[in-house]
């Protein structure tokens, strides 16, 4: 019997496909597959990524319907190579939902300057490795300065000038948060652009010192990021004749005393304990593995997260019988919808530490298991069928990591 070329590569590309099937099953690769559901995924595809994201790979039987992304990796942002360190960013324009706030993820070298600068949005930011000098003025003329580390916030109103200055003997890297998604780190109001793109005689009026002064002015591109020599303590460089500003623009988060339970601590930072930060409110969340943050929602406005270490999933519920699980590990950003369901779970062997933002002065969130507990419990029943042991467990006090 003759074989034509086409069934010879048929069968070819047949017994290739069966050989990769074979051979992807066998070196132990997740699959997208659970019992009577699924298969085999024999290729092309980037086992890695699949590795690292098992709920979308293989995702709970509870998720339904369509849910948008609500997942970005700093680790696939764009990085900006400076003379005085690096900056990557995570705006509406690699996270689409998100069109309330951006992040950016920024490391100055040991004297590494952001340069003088403002912008139209409100900054807040986290230090996440090293030590910062940062600077300001508000509108009154009141200055600011002072020494940042690990833990510490500080927060920028929009308009407000102000620079950062990595200190020795490394340097440091921070998480920025603005409240608007468009937001562009590229865009920003730099203070040599300025100088750059005013006449000679007009600095000259301005300053009272001759139009010779401004020849060297550095070009504006090679400052977005530079080094400079680091100033001593900032003890011995007062300011003579100034005044403080009447609230401190940083505070030291993790300094607070924590929500404890069994599972884990909870931080929260607003302007009711740091009154300079009128814009972003915030919660340090750390889950012991095997814990959960609570199911709950935010009552007030969108949420946008930070993954500092560890890694988990946040399953989010987004109403009409749609929901949607996503994993997270350090350098991911988690963006959940305004007042939509959600828990967030460390599946590692590790404590799970993330960031909670919400664009507000203040923060909120409604537990399920305290609202159900202060509910009727014969309406509870009728909702949800529950027996008298799972009422009795319900608990009336908020605890935002579980097991209690």
């Amino acid at each position: 019997m003759k074989i034509s070329r086409r069934e010879m590569m048929t069968a070819t590309a047949a017994g290739v496909a069966a050989a990769a099937t074979t051979a992807s099953a066998q070196s132990g690769a997740p699959q997208p597959q659970r019992p009577g559901r699924g298969g085999t995924d024999p290729g092309p595809r980037n086992t890695a990524r699949d590795a690292q994201n098992p709920d979308i790979l293989e995702p709970p039987s509870t998720d339904r319907g369509t849910v948008p992304n609500l997942r970005f990796s700093f680790a696939d942002a764009h990085t900006r190579l400076e003379r005085g360190g690096w900056a990557r960013q995570v705006t509406v324009r690699e996270l689409g939902i998100s069109t309330g706030i951006a992040g950016v993820n920024m490391r100055l070298n040991a004297g590494g300057v952001r340069e003088m600068h403002w912008h139209k949005a409100a900054e807040w930011a986290y230090m996440l490795y090293g030590t910062a000098r940062i600077t300001a003025i508000d509108a009154q003329g009141r200055h600011f300065i002072d020494d940042v580390g690990v833990g510490d916030l500080w927060f920028f109103g929009s308009g407000i000038p102000h620079s950062i200055q990595g200190l020795g003997p490394d340097g440091c890297e921070f998480l920025l948060v603005f409240d608007d998604g468009s937001f562009d780190e590229d865009n920003t109001f730099l203070v040599s652009d300025w100088f750059k793109h005013t006449p000679p005689d007009v600095l000259a009026k301005n300053f009272g010192v001759p139009a010779s002064s401004f020849e060297h002015v550095p070009d504006p591109n090679e400052q977005y990021i530079f080094s400079a020599p680091i100033t001593g303590p900032i003890a011995i460089h007062p300011i003579a004749g100034s005044t403080a500003v009447p609230h401190t623009f940083s505070h030291r988060m993790l300094a607070q005393q924590p929500i404890v339970t069994g599972s884990g601590t909870v931080r929260i930072t607003d302007s009711k304990v740091f009154p300079a930060s009128t814009e972003i409110a915030a919660a340090l969340v750390e889950v012991n593995p095997g814990g959960v943050r609570e199911l709950h929602w935010h009552p007030n406005t969108d949420e946008w997260q930070y993954y500092i270490e560890g890694q988990g999933r946040m399953g989010v519920f987004a109403a009409s019988g749609q929901a949607r699980t996503f994993d997270f590990r350090a350098g991911d950003v988690g963006y959940v919808p305004f007042a939509m369901g959600h828990y967030v779970e460390n599946t590692g062997t590790t404590p799970l530490r993330f960031l909670e933002m919400f664009k507000s002065s203040y923060y909120a969130d409604v537990s399920l298991d305290q609202w159900l507990a202060l509910t009727p419990p014969e309406l509870v029943q009728a909702h949800l069928g529950f027996d008298r042991h799972t009422i009795e467990a319900l608990r009336k006090e908020k605890k935002p990591v579980v097991p209690a």
